[in-house]
């Protein structure tokens, strides 16, 4: 997995959370990574919406539950400005409604606060590198809402995706960014960009995690 952004440099991260010792906390976690840079903090939802204009960052870490603005909505006020900053939600609770809600809202990952500490690492690499990336016990639960419901909702059809945004998708599912699935393919990485981009249109997918479920609905995801 790669260490930066796809420029080459740090991974540039905002860090929101209304418990000043969560986020030294998640700070000494980030400081491991010579790769990642915590270039602000935010102590409710409308400090991050406004260091995140001014910072520009390629990660923000939003916790869901705090005072003012809450983190489900600032993803989506996020996602309705020119900002190409992936999300990753941060929170102590994986209750089911918020990680769907998360993910509609337009989130690039979503931890909980009591994982491993390697998983914070590994998604803020995985989404600065313009990747998707859930937790283990995320993503098993969200597999395991796919399967409880698939009779009920119906997955969407792959049958207009060509061969090639099979493959690209296969990539999508397995959290891969573009340069990985580039390597993968054996294609240039603007060429996979393309991809992506036909892809989530042809789903109707907001986002690579909504196409990365559509994968596993289809059944294409291992």
């Amino acid at each position: 997995m790669e260490d930066t952004t796809p420029s080459g440099r740090p991974v540039r991260v905002l860090v929101a959370d209304d418990e000043a010792m969560v986020r030294a906390g998640i700070r000494a976690i980030l400081a491991r990574d010579p790769h990642v840079e915590v270039v602000a903090e935010a102590g409710d939802g409308h400090e991050a919406l406004a260091l995140t204009r001014r910072h520009r960052p390629d990660v923000v870490l939003l916790d869901i539950q705090m005072p003012g603005l809450d983190g489900l909505t600032a993803v989506a006020r996020l996602r309705r400005e020119p900002t190409t900053a992936g999300v990753i939600m941060l929170t102590t609770f994986g209750l089911d409604e918020y990680i769907t809600r998360a993910l509609e809202e337009g989130a690039d990952g979503f931890l909980l606060k009591a994982d491993d500490p390697r998983e914070l690492l590994n998604g803020v690499r995985a989404v600065g590198a313009g990747g998707a990336y859930l937790s283990p016990r995320v993503a098993a639960r969200v597999i395991a809402g796919i399967r409880a419901h698939r009779s009920a909702h119906p997955h969407r059809s792959l049958d207009r995706l060509t061969q090639r945004e099979r493959d690209v998708l296969a990539g999508l599912a397995a959290g891969l960014s573009n340069a990985e699935i580039a390597t993968r393919l054996h294609l240039v990485e603007g060429t996979v960009k393309a991809h992506v981009s036909a892809v989530l249109t042809k789903l109707g997918a907001r986002n690579r995690v909504e196409a990365a479920i559509a994968a596993h609905e289809a059944g294409l995801a291992g």
